[in-house]
């Protein structure tokens, strides 16, 4: 009997389409690993196992399913995004528990393809942290369950590092998909700035935040990406040889990348380089003020997305990091800092094509109920393991997350790759490139 857990999502819709497994059937085998391992992991706040079973065989009956790029494939939604008749609770006992009478745009896009939504994944409270922990449990990672999985999408990635499911839904606003696939060994992408549909919270962050795919092979990642972004490719990329620059720099000052970070990004350099591409060290001109700036977006996107909430049932570190960025709303409002980023910036991607770059600065932190720590506390935790990520969402420039090497005990590292706007389909080439030289193991080694 073959069995579908394991099986990447390209893999799954194949089988289904042509008749060689049921959605059904595949369902079936993925809820009972869920059943059996996440406990351990923590990936999932709402199990939607019966709803779930009957929308597989609703996409069986389907008269397209062999047109269905998702045809049966199990995928797994952050709590941020409404699922039809599923609570959308964001991490918080403030937020209502009231069933959403439509899907996400992103949601019914991914339905339309015919994959079947397993459930609703843990996140951090209103999605701030680069931890998943709180009141609905915690998404520990699945190479090393001492170890967050990261966040905001922790629990989606944690899912599909976990083998729960081959894909994922989840989002970045200040890393938010690349840090817990960095964590978890898993590619994503965050898409440019108007490529696909956002819609998340109250303003996307003041159109910081995309949605995105989480996956464990470039193909599902590539394929997902389409799905969401409305549009799919009809032939294959070209191969094209990149300018690619080589960047062991934080953004933040005062803070460093960890050796087997900085190790990973001169890896994949040299990997491609030997493939042919343009590798040369380059560090993009960074302002000063990256840093302050950084803090001044995250905060206040938190204290737009908690207007209406009541405070009292808000844990501490989101109360203060709310009561922080009201300072900034208006002067964050007026993109006036993001623009000037950009003009700064934009010289160095037009003489590069791609900015390669470690994807974290060390390993995840330990799983620790963190929402009970004091704010200063977790901000320092957060900036110190991630700050290769915010300038790409101050941009909205695509960026992405990819496998690369391991850590010194086992555990997945990873690079970033960053492009200029629109250069998705060139991240992805490269990311490609890299998983052909260096394949990396697609999940943990669970029993």
């Amino acid at each position: 009997m073959t069995s579908w857990v394991g099986r990447t999502a390209a893999e799954i819709a194949a089988a289904v389409r042509e008749k060689r497994a049921t959605p059904h059937e595949v369902l079936a085998e993925h809820l009972a690993r869920i059943e059996r391992l996440d406990g351990r992991i923590g990936a999932f706040r709402r199990l939607r196992a019966d709803s779930a079973l009957a929308e597989a065989d609703e996409v069986a009956d389907r008269t397209d399913l062999a047109e269905l790029p998702l045809a049966g494939v199990p995928v797994a939604v952050k709590d941020n995004l409404a699922v039809r008749g599923e609570s959308t609770r964001n991490g918080s006992a403030a937020t209502p528990d009231k069933p959403a009478e439509h899907d996400h745009i992103t949601v019914a896009r991914l339905r339309a393809a015919g994959a079947v939504v397993v459930g609703l994944t843990n996140v951090p409270e209103l999605c701030v942290f680069g931890t998943t922990e709180g009141v609905f449990g915690a998404a520990r990672n699945p190479w090393d369950t001492s170890r967050t999985a990261g966040g905001s999408s922790g629990g989606s990635a944690a899912a599909v590092a976990a083998g729960l499911v081959p894909i994922a839904l989840g989002n970045d606003g200040m890393g938010s998909l690349r840090i817990p696939a960095a964590n978890c060994g898993l590619v994503t992408i965050k898409p440019g700035n108007g490529t696909v549909p956002a819609g998340i919270g109250n303003g996307d962050w003041f159109g910081m935040s995309e949605n995105g795919p989480l996956a464990t092979t470039v193909e599902d990642a590539r394929l997902m990406f389409e799905v969401l972004a409305g549009r799919r490719e009809t032939t294959a990329p070209q191969p094209a040889a990149h300018r690619i620059a080589l960047s062991l720099r934080s953004p933040v000052l005062g803070v460093r990348v960890s050796r087997p970070y900085a190790d990973a990004a001169r890896s994949a350099a040299s990997a491609l380089a030997g493939a042919g591409h343009d590798v040369r060290p380059a560090d993009p001109p960074y302002p000063w003020w990256l840093g302050t700036t950084s803090l001044a977006h995250w905060t206040a996107g938190t204290a737009v997305d908690a207007e209406g909430l009541d405070a009292r049932r808000l844990a501490r570190r989101t109360r203060v990091h709310a009561a922080v960025g009201r300072r900034f709303v208006q002067s964050v409002r007026s993109g006036a800092r993001r623009e000037q980023l950009r003009h700064i910036l934009e010289p160095f991607f037009a003489a590069h094509d791609v900015l390669l770059t470690p994807a974290l600065a060390r390993r995840s932190p330990a799983a620790k109920p963190w929402h009970e720590r004091g704010w200063l506390h977790n901000v320092l935790v957060n900036t110190n393991y991630s700050p290769m990520t915010p300038p790409w969402n101050l941009t909205g420039w695509p960026a992405m997350s990819v496998p690369c090497g391991a850590l010194p005990d086992g555990a997945p590292c990873a690079v970033q790759l960053v492009g200029r706007p629109g250069s998705e389909p060139t991240l992805l080439d490269v990311a490609g490139r890299l998983e052909a030289l260096q394949p990396w193991r697609r999940t943990a080694p669970l029993s």
